[in-house]
């Protein structure tokens, strides 16, 4: 029997506060389960030796060994084992949003998603931990939508690398045992919090190398990257947005952002959405465009 949401979000705090050993802090000048980090300090490691026990640090372990000696050979948005476009001619159109988190990133584009909703389009939600504890009742008001699939984007928003490379100013893991947390704790958030497990992982800038990548399908996720730059990071203007939208082919899986309401994003999704569906568009899930491709 499924506990009730709230029950769950507060064993959700609790566990957080254990797999960290009760001290890990998020991004500088935030202020985390009691702990603040200095400022300009870059995020914070993975989880403390002595706090991961049982099978989660097995598995771990385990992980490390499979991948440690394995070296890179690709690093990008679209590397092999990546999903990127729905295999379908189905005119199906895939528009997944990011929820990055951090200081600057935990804002809530709710007219966006109202838009959705009353429209009845379907989306992709890829929640970061940082946006889910810093906008608790947002994230049980879209996991019980049923239009919304909620996927992992990770704990601290970081590149999918086991080499440390960066990508747009962020550090990606240096380690398999780092990227494993970076994966799998916000997946098992997601899982606490919803009582069902993410299928897909988007890494923070989307970018992963090629190990990177083996080692979130051995976590048992779909990588899933992008066909069409919606949004830029929610730089785009309106009407960028709009074109982006409309240029986009059947079976394209749209990147687009919904924690920058200042942004531009919900503007031009706005005009699209009415358009592409005079076309015939059908907007689909990740699960569901996938599931035409079977």
């Amino acid at each position: 029997m499924m506990l009730p949401v709230d029950i769950r979000w507060r064993c959700f705090r609790e566990m957080l506060c254990v797999a960290f050993g009760l001290g890990v802090l998020l991004l500088a000048g935030c202020t985390v389960l009691g702990g603040i980090q200095r400022s300009g300090a870059q995020a914070v490691p993975g989880a403390s030796d002595d706090a991961l026990e049982g099978g989660y640090a097995r598995m771990r372990a385990r992980l490390s060994g499979e991948f440690q000696d394995r070296v890179p050979c690709q690093w990008g948005q679209a590397v092999d084992g990546v999903l990127t476009r729905l295999d379908t001619d189905h005119n199906v159109m895939a528009l997944t949003f990011d929820a990055c988190g951090g200081p600057l990133s935990s804002g809530y584009d709710a007219e966006l998603i109202r838009f959705l909703e009353e429209e009845q389009v379907a989306a992709t939600l890829f929640m970061n931990a940082r946006w889910m504890l810093a906008n608790p009742d947002a994230f049980r008001a879209l996991a019980a939508e049923p239009l919304f699939e909620i996927a992992n984007h990770g704990l601290l928003h970081r590149p999918c690398s086991v080499t440390g490379r960066w990508a747009y100013g962020i550090q990606g893991p240096s380690t398999v045992a780092d990227l494993v947390d970076e994966i799998e704790l916000s997946g098992r958030m997601i899982t606490a919090l919803t009582g069902s497990r993410p299928v897909f992982y988007r890494p923070g800038t989307a970018y992963c190398d090629d190990i990177g990548v083996q080692v979130a399908r051995s976590l048992g996720y779909v990588v899933a990257g992008f066909s069409v730059l919606g949004d830029a990071g929610a730089t785009y203007t309106r009407e960028q947005v709009r074109d982006a939208l409309l240029a986009a082919p059947p079976g394209a899986i749209v990147i687009l952002h919904m924690n920058h309401p200042e942004g531009q994003t919900r503007h031009g999704v706005m005009e699209a959405v009415p358009l592409l569906k005079k076309r015939g568009v059908r907007f689909v899930t990740l699960s569901e465009g996938v599931d035409l491709a079977r």
